[in-house]
């Protein structure tokens, strides 16, 4: 246990080493909140899936299915993957047009100033909760990968995210999205593979399902109002989301801010179903979990050795700082350059940028708190798309 807490800890410190390392490339706040406006196609892409395939998908839901069957992913990764596609079919080219640092800036150049500031007094709190979604998620792996009680491992992610979304900002999440989403993905499929294994064969996988798992809906009881609810929360919440915003407008073309997000929106789908098949045959192996939400985390540290495991739950904390660093930079933006900058009147990009780095410092807290008074991940999950 010692040689996986040792080895996440590199992990974690090779991912703030690059956020220190890239920061020295930060010289205005297009760079720090956009990455200087510079990314290509696959770059965007993998971006795209990576700030949205974190906790929620690879914690939240698989817990969900876990204890709801495929009910529990109405949200994520069937609403998700959608919310994605609409953005790119719809949205993209007409944004990145604008030319604009943030969502808010929309309000203002199509309303008023004060239609600006709010838009960032209702932006902001989604931000900060979704931010808290991957904070807890990630005192979740630390906890499962530890032992350690899940409040202090949530206390250690929480200084981790803040320190680390503060120097790299959003060039720093990019660089580092490509070899998390790979990573990621290889450790998913060879749990995967594990699981299938353990059963004997994939027709033997899939027959151990309880059908009664397999439908869509939670309950008869629940009306069809409800269930267009659940899937609007995802869909039209997120759509918008400043996090997916930066992605469109620090591509460099209408066209690749549009592929990009169709691209990540099917990507998403695609691998986002491996957690779903774990949380719906993760209880024949592991039964009557007391934290549902460790479900893939748990079976990867009984399946993988010492040495495969680290490198999986390292991918797995890579791809939880790419979400929580592009939440917290969400926040921070709309509140620095939308607010902030314009009421002290400040002109300098280096203040700007530490201007924008404090408030990180100040949106990490308080998601800190929401993390460490949340129940579950799925549950905030829920209520930051709601906040949208």
């Amino acid at each position: 246990m010692n040689i996986i807490v040792f080895g996440i800890a590199a992990y974690i410190l090779l991912q703030l080493l690059i956020g220190v390392w890239l920061s020295r490339r930060i010289a205005s706040e297009a760079d720090y909140l956009l990455a200087g406006r510079s990314l290509g196609y696959p770059l965007a892409t993998l971006s795209v899936f990576a700030t949205w395939f974190g906790a929620e998908t690879c914690i939240g839901a698989a817990g969900a299915v876990y204890e709801q069957g495929l009910a529990g992913a109405t949200v994520d990764p069937f609403g998700y993957a959608m919310c994605l596609v609409v953005m790119g079919l719809v949205f993209a080219i007409p944004l990145w047009r604008r030319q604009l640092m943030t969502l808010a800036d929309l309000f203002r150049q199509r309303y008023s100033r004060n239609i600006e500031m709010l838009a960032v007094l209702l932006l902001v709190p989604g931000s900060i909760m979704w931010a808290a979604v991957q904070i807890r998620a990630f005192g979740q792996v630390l906890s499962a990968s530890s032992g350690l009680e899940v409040e202090f491992t949530i206390s250690i992610a929480a200084l981790v995210v803040i320190v680390y979304t503060m120097y790299g900002g959003l060039l720093a999440d990019v660089v580092t999205d490509a070899v998390q989403g790979v990573a990621l993905l290889i450790g998913l499929l060879l749990i995967a593979w594990l699981v299938v294994d353990h059963h004997g064969s994939l027709s033997v996988t899939l027959d151990s399902i309880d059908p009664q798992r397999l439908r869509m809906r939670s309950g008869e009881q629940q009306s069809w109002l409800h269930n267009v609810e659940a899937w609007a929360i995802p869909i039209c919440g997120s759509v918008l989301s400043q996090e997916l915003i930066a992605r469109t407008l620090a591509s460099r073309s209408p066209q690749v801010a549009q592929r990009a997000c169709i691209g990540g929106g099917l990507l998403y789908l695609s691998v986002g179903l491996i957690p779903v098949m774990i949380g719906l045959t993760g209880g024949n192996i592991l039964p009557e979990l007391s934290e549902p939400e460790q479900i893939l985390p748990q079976l990867a540290q009984q399946f993988l050795p010492t040495f495969l495991y680290i490198i999986f739950a390292g991918a797995l904390i890579s791809a939880i700082l790419s979400t929580v660093d592009s939440a917290l930079l969400a926040a921070s933006a709309l509140m620095s350059h939308n607010l902030l900058i314009s009421v002290f009147k400040v002109s300098e990009e280096t203040h700007k940028i530490r201007l924008a780095r404090l408030l990180v410092m100040g949106c990490g807290i308080v998601a800190f708190v929401l993390a460490w008074n949340a129940n579950r991940v799925y549950n905030l999950v829920e209520e930051a798309s709601a906040l949208r």
